[in-house]
């Protein structure tokens, strides 16, 4: 049926065919989405499996010397127990900057160097302490982190969503081992671990996490119950979890007052711990095998975010101190420290562990198994630092037993290594069993020949152990062979997981995919039959117009940048030159038709202060203004764009159309109804964005007001063309496309960007003090999408409603009809782009970047798809129906 039909000789069943159109275009756009997340976004297999004491029998690396603390139901367990109690200090968001001295650093920054009780311990040669700068693997958010750093797996970027209510753990885990194995666990702090492992712990002290405002109810809780549990004697592991770090970075951003004051606070809680420790720490007493471990779960940005996969975020640190010092030090061969001295003159040595480690490390020093699902190697610099790995009787002997002692260390390690490869090889195995496609029979050939070659060079090191003579003892060069033999195995094998782990249904993907391009199709042919059958009346009639040829290479050219990780990482300068090469077009023909020239020139000099205020949308406040002075002339600007947005809106009000802010206009019965309507939505949203967005609500709320009437203006450029007159798609594609380009410069200027660490997590807080998930993830929605998706697709009947000139058809069908494709192309656009995203998506599922930053992208973009739509439909109904 004809469009114009739909209203001549049906009342409202037309407008009715509209919503339905666009309804339509919703519902598959829904189910093309759910099918290709349920394919890509897949979680890695979580095999059911649990490590028991006794299944180290049948490994080929024998058993482990018997002791009380080893021997668990009369079943010796995998190792042999290194310390007796161990504290966990988890200080959430620790920047690896933030504890290794600043002379490490090409730059000295303010937050540098407040942790000083950390390289005190660690420059004392009376002192069994050490840095390590720790890497984690992204997504580097509290949930993904804690569930790595327990499992010693690789998390799955689909528990990104989990963040905000974390579900208990069911894989094996290091939490799970100690509480199978008898271990007394304490927890105190950040209530996530509480819903990670809600049965687990003999005593816990939780606090809500996610009130991001508060810097202190957390860290209090810690520091009331942290000293007094260090005098108890009713536990094994205990772990603090500190947030005020996290918290302070994501209100003011690292460098500020409260991080500098809250890193001062924990120095001095750090010494106090240590102080206890120490006092506790002789023969016999409560601490004398005491290992103390301070660390990050992930670093963060200078902005304070974290989440993505960049070197500030997966960079954090762990102080490791053991209260008895073993009188040997590990050999070159397997210290690749990096020492200096910091600013007091002492000499601070700094190693690295990765995070994957971690569970496998602590596992052996305790002496319970390993996770089941466990893929990290015991760091050989953590494991040497504990004195009970060295089965050291007399802390004095003499140098002529150093080498012998320091051969036995290394077989020991070894063994630990031969447990440690055997229980990676059977997961690998069993994964590869259990799930549906796992790796592929060339990786695991290529594991299982590095594993045999490993176990058949270790057979002649059994009976080491035993000997008690020089002369039997395998010489050093052979143990440290037989080490880099299990180190290169499990290094081989943490790298083939963190590249074919993720199992990706090509089906679903597919079939998610055809339905996005289905979807287009159905855009094209509506807009296409519209344009077909509603022509204005002119001396003649073009379906194709310049402005058309260029918003297809725009929107072609920013969908085909999805490709390259590059593009997405500059997207928002990327986004800003498009906008600026479309609008230096205008501006061209503008001068040659000598009209609106002021309208295009202010324009492109609006585009330019985006430009420029994209930059400073990825700083907080803090980083620009470093004066107190200018600190109150930031309170104080905003003021002056919301006085501006008052008036405006008073003679939007005033003159019965936003429209005549300037000049008087003609503008139809309709387009004043629809402007009305519109500026009443706006206002009612803007003002809550405002309130969201903080200071520079104002600024980005009036630069979205200007360009929406700029846009409007100029639209009348090339509908004044006395050549010729085009269709409605020629007609409405350049202003569209510009229209969506400045949407798209406005969530990049309100300091987002298209990764979790670019969410403003404190606009959730804003009339709340408790977290609530319902309405905090509604107000960050509207907060991070307000300005690009909801105030432009409610705006867009603006578009429609300014009649520049007078020969126009002012009837309401006509309106509706154009308003009809207006949404229509809009809508296109979004779906081009996202459908590109989700092939860049499909095309990169196994690059290094996929899950920091590809699949991020791909989660803004189809989020912002589905919400664009939504917004259509009502505005359909409000528009239309209602008309």
């Amino acid at each position: 049926m004809a469009v114009t039909e739909w209203w001549k000789n049906t009342s409202c069943g037309g407008r009715r065919s509209a919503f339905m159109v666009f309804f339509l275009v919703l519902l598959l756009h829904c189910i093309a989405i759910l099918l290709f997340t349920s394919g890509f976004l897949l979680t890695r297999t979580e095999l059911p499996h649990h490590s028991q004491c006794s299944d180290v029998s049948q490994s080929p690396c024998g058993l482990p010397d018997r002791s009380p603390q080893g021997d668990h139901d009369g079943v010796t367990c995998w190792t042999k127990p290194a310390v007796d109690r161990l504290v966990i200090i988890v200080l959430d968001a620790l920047r690896f900057d933030f504890v290794a001295p600043s002379t490490f650093f090409e730059e000295k920054k303010p937050w540098m160097d407040k942790l000083q009780v950390l390289h005190k311990f660690a420059s004392e040669s009376e002192s069994a302490a050490r840095i390590f700068k720790a890497i984690a693997d992204p997504p580097t958010t509290s949930l993904q982190r804690l569930k790595g750093l327990t499992t010693g797996g690789l998390p799955t970027f689909i528990d990104i969503g989990n963040s905000f209510g974390a579900p208990a753990i069911v894989e094996d885990n290091l939490i799970h081992q100690l509480v199978q194995n008898g271990k007394r666990v304490v927890m105190m702090g950040d209530d996530t671990w509480t819903q990670l492992f809600p049965h687990h712990f003999n005593k816990s002290y939780p606090y809500p996490s996610f009130n991001v405002k508060d810097l202190d109810t957390v860290d209090n809780g810690c520091i009331s119950h942290l000293i007094p549990t260090l005098y108890d004697d009713d536990w094994d592991v205990l772990i603090a979890h500190f947030l005020g770090v996290d918290h302070a970075g994501h209100i003011f951003g690292v460098d500020s007052v409260q991080m500098i004051e809250k890193l001062q606070q924990y120095n001095e809680q750090l010494e106090k711990v240590v102080e206890v420790l120490q006092s506790q720490a002789g023969r016999g007493s409560l601490h004398e095998n005491t290992l103390l471990l301070v660390m990050g779960d992930h670093g963060q940005t200078i902005n304070g975010d974290h989440g993505g996969g960049s070197a500030e975020e997966v960079d954090t640190s762990i102080f490791a101190m053991s209260l008895r010092k073993p009188s040997i030090t590990v050999p070159p061969e397997f210290d690749a420290s990096s020492c200096k001295l910091d600013l007091d003159g002492r000499e601070v040595c700094i190693s690295s562990i990765e995070q994957l480690d971690f569970a496998a490390t602590v596992s052996a020093l305790l002496g319970i198994p390993f996770p089941y699902g466990s893929i990290g190697r015991v760091n050989p610099m953590l494991y040497a630092l504990v004195a009970g790995t060295w089965n050291l009787e007399d802390y004095d002997m003499s140098s002529s037993q150093s080498q012998l002692k320091l051969e036995e260390w290394m077989h020991n390690y070894a063994k630990v290594l031969c447990i440690n490869s055997w229980q990676v090889k059977k997961y690998i195995d069993v994964y590869t069993a259990s799930s549906v496609i796992g790796f592929s029979v060339d990786d695991l050939k290529h594991v299982a020949d590095m594993y045999a070659q490993a176990v058949n060079w270790s057979d002649s090191l059994h009976d080491v152990a035993s000997c008690k003579d020089e002369a039997c003892r395998t010489s050093f060069d052979a143990l440290k062979k037989q080490i880099d033999l299990y180190s290169n195995f499990l290094a081989s094998v943490a790298e083939l997981a963190r590249t074919k782990f993720t199992e990706f249904n090509l089906r679903m993907m597919g079939i998610g995919f055809g339905i996005l391009l289905i979807s287009i199709f159905i855009h094209v042919l509506v807009i296409k039959r519209v344009d077909d059958i509603t022509v204005f009346p002119s001396r003649e009639t073009s379906s194709v117009s310049f402005g058309l040829i260029v918003s297809c290479t725009i929107v072609t050219a920013r969908a085909c940048s999805f490709l390259s990780n590059s593009y997405i990482l500059e997207e928002g300068k990327m986004t800003n030159f498009l906008l600026a090469s479309i609008g230096m077009l205008g501006l061209r023909h503008s001068i040659m038709t000598k009209k609106m020239i002021f309208e295009a020139t202010a324009f492109v000099f609006l585009i330019s202060i985006l430009r420029f205020t994209i930059e400073l949308g990825l700083s907080k406040p803090q980083e620009v203004l470093d004066f107190h002075s200018w600190m109150y002339v930031a309170d104080l600007m905003p003021i002056v764009p919301l006085i501006i947005l008052a008036c405006l809106l008073y003679k939007s009000i005033a003159c019965s159309s936003f429209l005549q802010f300037f000049e008087e206009v003609e503008i139809s019965k309709w387009g004043e109804m629809a402007v009305m309507k519109a500026v009443a939505i706006l206002s009612v949203w803007s003002s809550t964005l405002m309130i969201l967005s903080g200071k520079q609500g104002p600024w980005i709320a009036l630069a979205s007001v200007v360009g929406g009437w700029l846009i409007s203006r100029l639209k009348g450029l090339e509908q004044d063309n006395k050549n010729a007159t085009t269709g409605l798609l020629a007609l409405y594609s350049s202003p569209v496309t510009q229209w969506s380009l400045l949407a798209s410069c406005l969530f990049f200027c309100s300091g987002h960007w298209c990764a979790f660490d670019g969410l403003r997590y404190a606009a959730a807080f804003v009339g709340f003090d408790e977290f609530t998930i319902i309405p905090q993830a509604i107000l960050l929605t509207i907060e991070t999408y307000g300005f690009s998706h909801i105030l432009p697709t409610l705006g867009l009947p603006i578009l429609v409603a300014y009649k520049y000139s007078s020969n126009e058809a002012k009837q309401t069908r006509q309106s509706l009809i154009q308003l009809f494709q207006v949404y229509l192309i809009y809508g296109l656009i979004m779906a081009v782009t996202t459908t590109f995203t989700v092939l860049c998506v499909i095309i990169q599922k196994r690059h290094l970047m996929v899950w920091g930053l590809f699949a991020p992208k791909f989660v803004f973009d189809v989020v912002g798809l589905i919400l664009t739509d939504a917004l259509i439909c009502v505005s359909s109904v409000f528009y239309f129906i209602q008309t």
